[in-house]
């Protein structure tokens, strides 16, 4: 099964991280990426803005409900917390215990979801959240990718899921994680044959 989901999660200095990784990705990127940065929950929140910068795909806040649409980039609202439901749906859950674990909560439910469509991305952070979230989506057949913590900003969240116990598909810098992904849907980075800068 082809994977076409794309989940990263991030926390400190995840901002710079996740806008590198995503403006790799073309325009006619053939599945939808899902971001999760740990962040104040009070509005308002310019994040989708930030980002929006770096990326040639559309990036704005998920609502719940929405479709799994290919070619886009959806992050989670101020005080909500994503997740994907078991008919492919985005689901928004209340803040409250995923306050810290918001990026294990979102693999967690693509592992039950739709794991063999997925692939997760643990970027720079602080802390632990992600790695189990990570692991289980890897045990139900999704793809992990962890930055190489020595180039992270913050290396402790790649760091604890790099050593978590489980397999991991690729530890790397953001460049070869965006490489990496772009193979697995049969692209080209935006990169190839010039830097991302020019």
């Amino acid at each position: 099964m082809k994977q076409d989901v794309v989940a990263i999660g991030a926390s400190a200095g995840g901002i710079e991280a996740v806008s590198k990784l995503i403006s790799y990705l073309p325009a006619e990127f053939p599945a939808i990426v899902l971001v999760v940065i740990h962040r104040p929950i009070d509005p308002p929140s310019y994040l989708p803005e930030v980002l929006g910068k770096s990326s040639a795909l559309p990036v704005r806040f998920a609502r719940e409900g929405d479709h799994l649409e290919h070619g886009t980039c959806l992050v989670s609202p101020p005080g909500r917390h994503l997740s994907v439901s078991k008919n492919c749906r985005i689901h928004l859950l209340a803040d409250g215990f995923y306050r810290a674990h918001n990026v294990d909560a979102l693999f967690m439910s693509l592992a039950v979801a739709i794991a063999p469509r997925s692939i997760g991305v643990i970027l720079s952070g602080a802390l632990k959240d992600g790695t189990l979230g990570l692991k289980f989506l890897k045990e139900a057949g999704g793809i992990a990718l962890v930055q190489d913590p020595a180039e992270a900003s913050f290396p402790e969240m790649p760091e604890n899921a790099a050593m978590h116990d489980g397999e991991i598909d690729l530890i790397g810098s953001v460049e070869t994680i965006a490489e990496f992904i772009c193979d697995q849907v049969g692209l080209q980075p935006l990169y190839v044959g010039a830097s991302p800068t020019g």
